[in-house]
């Protein structure tokens, strides 16, 4: 089995990013997921692309958090996240969610 770039929001708003084979692994203890996907990331537009979701966890609930905490690595790449990807909807994060880079 080969490792993926998924991701995982928590239900505090936290979105944990890596390359696992399940999304389980991103999990710390104590943590509630509520739901995630597979990430990419667009240098041209300075964009982190979040989508799908996970087949353990299903997609991410952003109505369920007011405020996203990214790890600071990620800092200058604009989170959105793709709808569809045969229309190309996208939710862009920053105007719908307080972010922050810890």
């Amino acid at each position: 089995m080969s490792l993926h770039p998924k991701f995982i929001l928590t239900s505090d708003g936290h979105l944990r990013f890596g390359m696992v084979h399940l999304h389980r692994e991103l999990i710390e203890p104590g943590e509630q997921c509520i739901g995630g996907g597979f990430y990419r990331f667009d240098i041209i537009s300075n964009r982190l692309i979040l989508e799908h979701a996970s087949y353990d966890y299903g997609a991410p609930q952003w109505d369920n958090v007011t405020r996203l905490i990214i790890p600071r690595d990620y800092a200058g790449l604009r989170p959105v996240y793709l709808l569809s990807e045969w229309n190309n909807e996208v939710i862009d994060l920053t105007s719908t969610h307080t972010v922050t880079y810890e």
